[in-house]
């Protein structure tokens, strides 16, 4: 099966460069400056799982002359639109396009796009970025992609997929719950972001400051009446693991969203609780403290 990347950062570099190296067919669609270094220095990752080189097939929009049976979308969700354009013309009737992207709005913006037979559910765990050097550094040891039809079905397209993606150098599993995961990461993300955001620190400090761990317990339920009213509720146990993470006044815990904003880089704020903030309108459910968290991200926003 032929594999195109879209997008060789910390995401889609680890994973595509973990299965290049372990032997499949993939090509990186990039742009700009990360095209040309890739060409010049390869992909590198360095991991406590083990290292890896590659000299990586790249591929531009314009480059794009036939279609391929998967594309592994990992730009972060304000680039979707863009991505979109640049990936269409490798899309066929076949393809299914399987996003790790944060967040449940892409799945709708990609069903309208491509049609909702070509998305397939996906989500990524991983730590990484990459270095002044160009190289992708995982920061731990987990590095897990899991997959699935969004209604369950193990589907024999999902069976191809999942013979692709096992025993290439991370941790892969196919679903039959992909889109209650879903649901839950973003239940995660949406509390951890905006915990982080709204109060400028990290979990430890803002469950050791007074009133720190009511607040984190009061936002996280917000977060989770909404996903129960217009989503997958989540699992007793899930709720449970994420309550004792997000209160834990021991935790440097941060996410990826707050260390964004924390350089001035653009921000998921639309996508991880904007978006949450929308749908908990429209069902008349009540988030005060997410809305807030929000604002305070679009104020951060206009002034970067």
């Amino acid at each position: 099966m032929r594999i195109l990347v879209v997008g060789a950062g910390a995401t889609g570099g680890y994973f595509g460069g973990r299965l290049a190296a372990a032997g499949r067919d993939v090509t990186f669609l990039v742009r700009g400056r990360r095209a040309e270094r890739l060409r010049s220095t390869g992909l590198q990752i360095v991991s406590p799982k083990g290292d890896a080189f590659i000299r990586p097939k790249l591929a531009t929009a314009a480059d794009i002359a036939s279609t391929f049976d998967v594309v592994l979308l990992t730009v972060k969700a304000y680039s979707l639109e863009e991505a979109m354009a640049d990936f269409a013309p490798a899309v066929g009737p076949d393809t299914m396009i399987l996003p790790v992207l944060n967040g449940m709005k892409h799945m709708d913006v990609l069903a309208s796009r491509f049609g909702a037979h070509h998305v397939v559910g996906g989500i990524c765990k991983v730590a990484a970025t990459i270095d002044d050097d160009g190289r992708i550094v995982q920061l731990a040891s987990f590095h897990e992609l899991v997959y699935g039809e969004l209604n369950g079905a193990r589907s024999e397209r999902m069976e191809r997929l999942d013979e692709l993606m096992r025993n290439a150098g991370f941790d892969a599993s196919l679903s039959p719950v992909i889109g209650r995961e879903m649901w839950e990461k973003w239940s995660f993300l949406a509390s951890l972001g905006g915990i982080n955001c709204l109060m400028r620190g990290n979990v430890g400090k803002v469950a050791s400051a007074p009133g720190g761990k009511e607040f984190a317990n009061a936002l996280l339920d917000e977060v989770l009446a909404v996903v129960n009213a217009v989503g997958v509720p989540p699992r007793e146990s899930f709720c449970a693991t994420i309550r004792a993470q997000l209160t834990d006044a021991s935790s440097p815990l941060t996410s990826s969203m707050y260390r964004d904003l924390e350089k001035g880089n653009p921000i998921e704020s639309e996508q991880v609780v904007g978006d949450l903030v929308a749908r908990a309108h429209r069902a008349g459910v009540p988030v005060p403290l997410l809305s807030a968290a929000y604002v305070n991200l679009c104020v951060a926003r206009q002034g970067s």
